[in-house]
């Protein structure tokens, strides 16, 4: 039987929608670079595959889908991807291929799990133009929010899991007391 692996960091976790897991989302994912870093259609701030972040470990489920082009399929869905981004903005890996860039260890991790293929959401880093913000930058945007793209951004922030410990959380965390919150698995 092949197993498919989808991994996660952010909205994915709490709201998984019509992604087809199996219920439960594992804490032992690998690591991977990932930051606050990508200005959102409707202004949240959200983490995305950063190069040069400190690595966390992710978190990972199990697809319910038999053939890896149907579980990136499904992931483009969930995330609003366009099926002629699917290619740039959905990584897939698979048995006997080396670890992308921003997660390490994929290999070793998933051989360790018996997972044959990894799906995960790709987008780049995005901030007024296709570029990385600073931190500085995310906070002073984040603080000039207002309603209910305020609330939104926030509850992002706040739902995004604990072990996604990033450098930019830290910063908001301490400017904006946007401190993480438990949500349920």
């Amino acid at each position: 039987m092949t197993t498919i692996a989808c991994l996660g960091w952010g909205s994915l976790i709490w709201d998984p929608r019509e992604l087809p897991i199996q219920r439960t989302w594992f804490k032992d994912g690998p690591f991977i670079h990932v930051e606050f870093a990508r200005k959102s259609m409707n202004g949240r701030i959200t983490l995305v595959l950063e190069p040069t972040a400190t690595p966390v470990r992710s978190l990972w489920a199990v697809m319910d889908a038999i053939e890896v082009g149907a579980a990136r399929t499904a992931l483009s869905k969930r995330e609003g991807i366009k099926k002629e981004n699917q290619q740039s903005d959905i990584g897939i890996w698979s048995s006997g291929q080396p670890s992308p860039g921003p997660i390490q260890g994929l290999p070793e991790w998933a051989e360790s799990r018996s997972v044959h293929h990894v799906v995960w959401t790709a987008l780049p880093p995005k901030f007024n133009e296709v570029r990385t913000p600073t931190s500085a930058e995310v906070v002073q945007y984040l603080r000039g929010l207002t309603g209910a793209t305020r609330d939104n951004a926030e509850r992002y922030i706040r739902f995004a899991p604990k072990q996604i410990d990033t450098a930019y959380r830290r910063d908001i965390e301490a400017t904006l007391n946007w401190t993480a919150r438990d949500v349920r698995l």
